[in-house]
């Protein structure tokens, strides 16, 4: 894949749709019983029986899928450095199979870099809906991408 979008390219308010995925009963299962084997992740009559009343994917796989979302909305296509970090991430409604999350990510800050003047620093928030158009996760974090290259 060619690289489209440096560091130049992430200006503030600048948004960036990210897709759809819908989850599905199986690979909720499965990445629970591999990551994270609490039985509302895992068994859907323990999960009948508690607070969420049914099976509900791990966080940390909606934080997973978002970032399989992440990357083929344009982080495949870009200068990226990798990123130092995320902040604020929220897990606001559980995510259940049949749910189809869409996400946009949202520049908050741009800058240089001041000890290594080949690269920039993006803030950025994402935010991840259902179907109903109901806010399921949101989180900020940081990523680094090269300046554009001088022609």
């Amino acid at each position: 894949m060619s690289i489209e979008l440096y560091w130049e390219d992430f200006t503030v308010g600048r948004r960036f749709e990210l897709g759809s995925h819908e989850v599905t009963r199986e690979e909720v299962i499965e990445f629970a019983q591999r990551y994270d084997p609490q039985p509302f992740h895992i068994d859907e009559e323990a999960a009948g029986r508690s607070v969420f009343g049914g099976l509900i994917a791990s966080g940390w796989h909606t934080a997973s899928m978002v970032m399989r979302m992440m990357c083929d909305g344009y982080l495949l296509r870009s200068a990226s450095l990798g990123s130092p970090g995320v902040d604020n991430l929220r897990w606001v409604k559980p995510v259940r199979p049949g749910d189809v999350l869409r996400a946009h990510m949202t520049v908050l800050e741009s800058r240089p870099s001041m000890s290594k003047p080949d690269r920039g620093i993006v803030k950025s928030k994402w935010e991840v809906f259902n179907q109903n158009d109901e806010l399921v996760m949101s989180m900020e974090g940081y990523g680094m991408f090269l300046r554009r290259p001088a022609e």
